[in-house]
């Protein structure tokens, strides 16, 4: 049975943030995802977390000037010491919220030659830094058309990078709104990129809302991921088209069934999923 998160950057936006966490748990939701917390301090971001009963399934490192249209800095030049600077951040969050899977985004870098060198040696630190806080590290594949320029900008990208990079830390963020616009095809593309995911996210395709529109079954998909041994949170990254609440028809069928998860991923039938600790995390 999927198991959902509730993205607090885009869900419950008609409260302020550090009370969407008890909105999120009065809908149903025992997790929670958004895209920086780095707004408040991480003990008023643990305390509203932990208030509301929420698991933290996953956030982002911090990703430059997002305002002046940054993505991210992993491949950028010139952003070493900021680059770090952002990993020690993040991992003081990722303590105080429990939060064992960190996003760190990759940028837009142009047309840099040394762009992909430059990621994958960020990566390899981030990969490092965040094992010895027993935190994994997601690449997410995102479409051109939303996001022009971006460095991973398909899912076909991020396998090869993770391929690349070779650490046993970083995994694939599969991000199903981005997927169907770049590749389509998603049945197959689920069972071939599984044993390389560990957060999955949802939105409707093409205008982003409630999975219960647009192009994609996604009740066939829940049950795609299901039947492919996933067990970990579904993040619903979608823009909510007549607020929140007014939207959560869809959930309705799923929200007696939410439960919490001690770690997220694919489970591959008859076998034991094993700890970050295990895997290299």
């Amino acid at each position: 049975m999927p198991q959902f998160a509730a993205n607090l950057t885009l869900m419950f936006t008609e409260r302020p943030f550090l009370d969407r966490f008890a909105a999120a748990a009065e809908a149903g939701f025992r997790a929670v995802e958004y895209l920086f917390p780095y707004e408040h301090s991480a003990e008023d971001v643990a305390a509203a977390l932990n208030a509301a009963g929420l698991t933290q399934a996953l956030f982002n490192a911090p990703a430059g000037d997002w305002t002046a249209g940054e993505r991210g800095i992993a491949s950028l030049p010139g952003r070493d010491a900021e680059f770090s600077a952002g990993l020690v951040t993040a991992m003081e969050y990722a303590r105080a919220l429990q939060c064992r899977q960190l996003h760190v985004m990759a940028g837009v870098p142009g047309a840099d030659p040394e762009a992909r060198s430059r990621y994958i040696t960020r990566l390899r630190e981030a990969a490092e830094v965040a094992s010895d806080a027993g935190v994994r590290v997601l690449i997410e594949p995102i479409n051109p058309v939303d996001m022009p320029g971006y460095f991973v900008d398909s899912v076909r990208a991020g396998v090869e990078l993770i391929e690349e990079i070779d650490h046993p830390n970083i995994r694939l963020q599969l991000d199903l709104y981005h997927a169907q616009i770049t590749e389509g095809d998603l049945t197959r593309l689920i069972r071939r990129v599984a044993p390389l995911t560990s957060h999955i996210q949802i939105a409707s395709v093409p205008h982003r809302n409630e999975p219960d529109s647009g192009e994609l079954n996604h009740p066939y998909l829940f049950d795609l991921l299901d039947a492919s041994g996933y067990t970990g949170w579904i993040g619903c990254e979608y823009r909510p088209a007549a607020g929140t609440e007014a939207g959560l028809g869809w959930f309705a069928r799923y929200r007696a069934a939410q439960t919490g998860i001690a770690q997220p991923g694919f489970t591959q039938p008859g076998t034991r999923q094993s700890t970050p600790e295990q895997a290299g995390a």
